[in-house]
Order: structure tokens, then sequence, then C-alpha cells
């Protein structure tokens, strides 16, 4: 039956082989995958709305809809880029992931070396009249080139796959530890993990990683102040500066099951929390939708990215690619553990950590990084027609 089903799937995408590119587009795409996909760019322009009028207001920006304007600013050129990588096959979405890693590393170095210094890290590489954050869309190459080296090691057992992986992540790792920025350092070394274990990795490798981030976080408690302050605080809250965490669970504990206050002037709710909290357009706008909405919409939030990071990984284990499984998977799980790590600091069960909500957050590199991500993602699940050659598929 799965024969004849598959069989029937493909002449239906043989036949439509005369209709348009968009034409075959859609009818290869999963269309799961776009529904919560649009769902999410959705809850970001609503929250938009809700939150950067705020933000304007408490660091004293005139037009108050200058955060909602850069973030469709933004938000349009993020979905260009996914649906124009979508349209990709494995073979040429393999190609453009590793040569965005390659990109990506010399622009990170060059960032280290002249951009400028904000907050105390060395992130941003300024471009004409914006700037980007080379690491943001470095991470979605890392997870392309490393699932290449890993399904290669896998396949052909004299190839050194896993020791060339395990290069790419020290230099990547490396480079992220220098800026600092030891969040995005902690998310590619779980999603690393991930992928070893998808890949049929050894557990030996695995637990063997594991031990080495645990000691690599213990190292920098001793010695990274940054790490100790956020750490003792979140043990122990009395210890140092909770402003920002406490203003969002209390915007969340006021929004109560369905919010309040959506919809007014700037100004007019004085008792809203998103005007006294810090970045409440970014890392903080999860406690926004909560105060706005409710607990419903936290909950359909969280619906929204568990059902999107299932989806992935149900239809990467229906390909035969061990690169696709691992590449799929591991995208899947950089946007889902990034989406806990945020959610998870709104409601300060986690550290401290400066980590945007993809597709829902405002900021621009964010954007378009999750743009590529999930693009690679549509374009590695897509369903295939059967006069494509095994190489082009990556079968």
């Amino acid at each position: 039956m799965n024969t004849l089903t598959a069989y029937i799937s493909d002449l239906r995408l043989t036949s439509r082989d005369s209709m348009s590119a968009l034409g075959r587009w859609w009818w290869s795409i999963d269309h799961w995958l776009l529904y919560a996909t649009g769902a999410l760019i959705l809850m970001g322009i609503v929250l938009s709305f809700a939150a950067g009028p705020a933000s304007a207001m408490r660091i004293g920006i005139d037009n108050t809809n200058h955060f909602i304007i850069k973030h469709m600013m933004f938000i349009i050129p993020a979905v260009g880029l996914m649906m124009l990588i979508s349209f990709l096959t494995p073979l040429q979405a393999r190609r453009v992931g590793v040569v965005v890693f390659a990109v990506m590393l010399v622009m990170i170095v060059a960032a280290l070396l002249f951009g400028p210094t904000i907050k105390g890290a060395h992130r941003w590489l300024p471009l004409g009249p914006i700037g980007i954050q080379p690491s943001e869309f470095a991470k979605a190459g890392f997870v392309i080139a490393a699932a290449w080296l890993m399904a290669e090691g896998a396949k052909e057992k004299k190839f050194p796959g896993g020791l060339m992986a395990l290069g790419c992540y020290g230099m990547f790792a490396g480079l992220l530890i220098a800026q600092p920025d030891y969040g995005q350092w902690a998310l590619v070394t779980a999603v690393w993990a991930i992928m070893f274990f998808i890949a049929g990795w050894s557990w030996f490798w695995i637990i063997a990683l594991g031990c080495t981030a645990v000691g690599a976080l213990y190292m920098g408690y001793l010695y990274a102040p940054h790490i100790a302050a956020r750490i003792d605080t979140f043990l122990n809250p009395a210890s140092g500066d909770t402003y920002q965490v406490d203003k969002a669970v209390e915007a969340i504990r006021n929004g109560g099951a369905f919010g309040h206050d959506f919809g007014q002037e700037p100004g007019a709710a004085a008792d809203a929390v998103k005007y006294q909290l810090p970045d409440s357009h970014t890392d903080f706008i999860f406690a926004v939708a909560g105060e706005e909405f409710g607990f419903f919409l936290c909950l359909v939030i969280l619906a929204l990215y568990g059902f999107f990071v299932c989806r992935a990984f149900m239809l990467a284990a229906r390909k035969q690619s061990v690169f696709i499984q691992t590449a799929v998977c591991g995208l899947a799980a950089m946007i889902g553990l990034q989406a806990i790590v945020n959610i998870g600091v709104n409601l300060r069960v986690l550290p401290a950590k400066g980590m945007t909500l993809p597709f829902i957050s405002y900021g621009g590199s964010s954007l378009l990084a999750t743009g590529l991500a999930i693009g690679l993602i549509l374009a590695l699940t897509r369903k295939q027609p059967g006069h494509m050659s095994r190489r082009e598929t990556l079968a």
C-alpha cells in the first residue's frame, strides 16, 4: 500500500511538470509547515503593534510606530528569502548552506576585528546604513555543513566526517565565545549533539560532547564574571538585578487568562507593565503577549512552535537521506530550542539570556536568519518527482 501511495504521489508530481514553477512548488511543499510558519509571522506582526509603541516611548523615540515600521521592513525580505530558498533542490540547499557558513565565519572574524563594541560584545558588522549579526546566519549554515559531513562519515566509514564536523563546531564555537556570546554557543552545542544522535554516531561522542560542554560552562562560571553573575542572580535573585525578569513575570501575571489593554493608545493604560519593561519588543515580547492577550495566547505560541518542530521531525523521518534527516532535525531543533530559551527566561525558569523568539521578536538579523533556516527546512522536506536524479535529491 505504501508503495502504491508513493507511486500515485509521484505520478501527480510528474504530471505537474508542465505547470509553472510556483504551481510545482505549491504541490511539493509541506502545507502544514507553511501554515505554522504563517501563523508565527502573523503573531509577530500583531505583537509588534502591541510592544513596539511601548518600547519607542520608553527609550524616547518620537514616532511611536518606529518599531512597527522597522519590523514590517524586515519581515517582508525575510519571507521573500524563505520563499526563495524553499524553491531549491536538496543539492542546491546544501550548497547554499555550506557557502553561507563559510562566508559568515569570515564576517564574524571581521566583526571581531572591525565591528563596534555593543554592550561589551563584538557581534555586529556595519554594512553601510545597516548592521548585521553574522552569527545569526552562520547557525543555519553550520547545521547544513555539519549535517553533510556527519552524513558522509556515517555513509563512508573511511571518510573522517565526524572529525571534520568537530572542526567546524570548534571554529564556530571559538568565534562565538570570542565575541562573547555564550548563549548562542550553548544553543549551537545542544543542536550539534542532537544532530550527532540523528546521524547515528556513537553515544561515546555524544556523552563526550556533553561532558565537554558542562566543563566549559563550569570554566565560564569561574573565569567569566558575566556568566557567573547571571547564574548567581538566577539561583539567588536577591544577589543581582532582576528588574527585567521580574517585570516580565508581572506582565504575564497581569494579563490573566485572556489579557487586556490591546489596541489602546500609547500611554492610555498607565498600569500596563509593557511600558516599564526593557526590550519588550525583542527578548521579552512573550511577556507582552501574556499581558495583552493572556495565558491563552501564550499556550497558542507554545503549541505553534511544538507543532512546527514535531512536523519537521516527522517529515525528516520519512526521508532516506541521512543528510536531509540530520539537517532538518538540526534546523528544527535550533528554532525550537531558541524559542524554549526565550520563553524560559520570560517565565523565570532559565537564567536571563538575550535570545529572540523566532519570527515573532523584532530584529533584522534574527528575522532574516529565521527566514533562511525555515526556507532550508521547506526545501529539504519537499516532495521530489521521480525523474530527478539521486544526486539532486541526495537520496
